[in-house]
């Protein structure tokens, strides 16, 4: 079966990852955002979650005795596929106050109101002010972004189970850097 090999850079070589630097502006530019966005945007940064997954988190999905968030894997075939990531403290704690503000709450009320399409716009909006751009300024750049950045941290059965893959194979593709976070990661051995 022919399966076509996904790759960290287009053609013409610009990456499809925000580099850790990268990461840490588009971080900055949410503590300017409204609450619901802010704490969107840093579950993205965060878990390296798809955004369809931070958008069907419910109340009951955040784990305050834990320090963790639980998230579905909608990527999967089946339903009922869960991962769990931890989350800063402080991150915690802001949830547990947008969560003390809102008008209804039990386990099953969502945390988010707004569309996919919505959610997407809010992110790129924030790349815009971070001085992000090209492809790699959306969800999915940070999403790549995260993979990269950890890889170069922790274990990668670590990482591949943060991002909900299936396969390490597919987990592995994100230590195929070059530039500054190969540096990094040669760094660690020299």
């Amino acid at each position: 079966m022919y399966r076509a090999k996904f790759s960290l850079h287009y053609s013409k070589g610009e990456h499809k990852y925000l580099n850790q630097a990268e990461r840490l502006t588009f971080l900055e530019v949410t503590k300017t955002c409204k609450t619901d966005t802010k704490l969107f945007c840093q579950l993205l940064y965060y878990t390296g979650a798809r955004i369809s997954e931070i958008l069907n988190l419910s109340i009951g999905n955040i784990d305050f005795d834990n320090d963790t968030v639980v998230i579905e894997t909608l990527k999967k075939r089946q339903k009922g596929i869960y991962r769990e990531i931890p989350l800063p403290k402080h991150l915690l704690h802001d949830l547990l106050t947008y969560i003390d503000n809102l008008d209804h709450v039990d386990d099953d009320t969502r945390l988010w109101w707004f569309s996919p399409r919505t959610a997407s716009r809010r992110v790129k909006k924030i790349m815009h002010k971070a001085h992000i751009t090209g492809v790699r300024s959306c969800a999915r750049g940070l999403r790549h972004g995260f993979a990269v950045y950890a890889v170069g941290k922790v274990p990668l059965t670590l990482v591949q189970k943060w991002l909900g893959h299936a396969s390490l194979e597919t987990t592995a593709i994100y230590l195929e850097v070059v530039g500054p976070e190969e540096r990094a990661m040669a760094r660690r051995i020299w």
